[in-house]
């Protein structure tokens, strides 16, 4: 641990894009598997990283909301896969009336014969997506969503504004749900049942409108969107380096996707359109004026987390391409079933992905901030830390 400068580190939080990456790392190696096993491990240890480094604002307890979907998840899928799911060939566990459809309906059936294969197929895709959701919901935990407009260029504020706002709504809701339903048991009515969530879904939906009350005066009051002046020379030079860029970007993700095209052709295409694009976009950030108080440090902590994230997706898809998904355990096999092995590489990789659980700095919470240090709570000093709030 001395050697990531975590001995005698003070508390601070992680640099959210490092969590950011480690997540979709985790996200990318889910996307190459349907192995139960590799998928439950992913899953663990999201939670195990959430638990141990999630901060006390309200956006740290919307994991387990992120798995409740993902469990609604599954189960949909499962119960659309018995009622609409194509029949495939195998043992059949379970017949149901069908539906007689017209022939312009071709592959569409409702009801029929359930065959174990089909189940198993749906399990495995519902547990990819229950893992997938899982990542992203880990990302959400571990990050104050008002931290990621620290990190955004200039150019893309606007809309980073947009998606940070989107990303808080769940954060938001869940907290807001569990002061009400607390409320409710508090005056002596249930909170459970069909009219708990009608007297419930009331008060959630007039906070959230003044929530967005709130932040639209917090925005006002900084003076959002503002931006300099600009030469429209600059400006369509501008334009036409972020759009030849995206172009070329797109022309060398096809060409690495066509077997017909060299590698070499689509990697340089694509590494040369990501890098046009983002000098179009590092050039239109300097319309912008907005400051940031306190950027947070990138230290070892950080590359950690970031190389392990990325590093299980990385040793993933390089065993899916030299031994292949069934060869190596990825894919397990349906058609005839068979129990999942375990890919030991990917499997080892995700495990270690979970080392920032106990190589990184743990977050500092208000709680433990020093009482000797706290500056006096003057009303300006108030607002402001309410627009944070609001704006968080």
């Amino acid at each position: 641990m001395s050697l990531l400068g975590l001995r005698g580190a003070r508390p601070r939080p992680l640099h959210p894009v490092a969590w950011w990456l480690w997540a979709l790392g985790l996200a990318a190696t889910a996307t190459r598997t349907t192995n139960p096993v590799l998928l439950l491990s992913l899953v663990a240890v999201a939670a195990l990283v959430v638990s141990a480094r999630r901060g006390d604002g309200p956006w740290g307890q919307s994991f387990r909301s992120f798995l409740l979907l993902g469990v609604v998840v599954l189960v949909v899928r499962v119960l659309f896969e018995v009622l609409f799911g194509a029949p495939l060939p195998g043992t059949v566990v379970l017949t149901l009336p069908e539906i007689t459809l017209p022939e312009w309906t071709a592959g569409v059936r409702i009801g029929g014969s359930v065959t174990a294969e089909a189940l198993v197929a749906a399990v495995y895709a519902g547990l990819q997506l229950v893992a997938i959701l899982a990542c992203v919901g880990a990302a959400n935990a571990l990050v104050e969503p008002s931290r990621l407009l620290k990190v955004v260029p200039g150019a893309l504020y606007e809309v980073a504004v947009a998606v940070v706002v989107a990303l808080s709504v769940a954060p938001q809701a869940v907290v807001h749900t569990r002061r009400v339903r607390e409320a409710r048991r508090l005056r002596g009515r249930t909170d459970r049942g069909v009219r708990a969530l009608a007297g419930t879904a009331l008060p959630v939906l007039e906070g959230a409108l003044e929530r967005s009350l709130a932040l639209a005066a917090a925005m006002d009051a900084r003076g959002f969107g503002r931006s300099r002046q600009v030469r429209p020379a600059e400006r369509r030079v501008t334009a036409a380096l972020v759009l030849v860029g995206l172009a070329a970007a797109c022309v060398g993700g096809y060409a690495l996707l066509d077997a017909g095209t060299p590698g070499w052709q689509g990697l340089g295409a694509l590494l040369l359109g990501t890098a046009v694009a983002v000098a179009g976009l590092v050039r239109a950030g300097r319309r912008s004026v907005r400051t940031v108080y306190r950027p947070d440090p990138w230290r070892s902590p950080e590359w950690l987390t970031a190389t392990v994230g990325l590093g299980a997706a990385a040793v993933t898809v390089a065993v899916a391409v030299a031994v292949g998904p069934e060869a190596s355990g990825l894919a397990p096999p349906l058609s005839p079933l068979a129990w999942p092995t375990l890919p030991v590489l990917p499997f080892l990789a995700v495990l270690v992905a979970a080392t920032p659980a106990v190589l990184t700095p743990v977050p500092q919470s208000a709680a433990d901030r020093p009482a000797s240090t706290a500056r006096p709570a003057t009303p300006l000093r108030r607002s402001r830390q309410h627009a944070d709030e609001v704006a968080a």
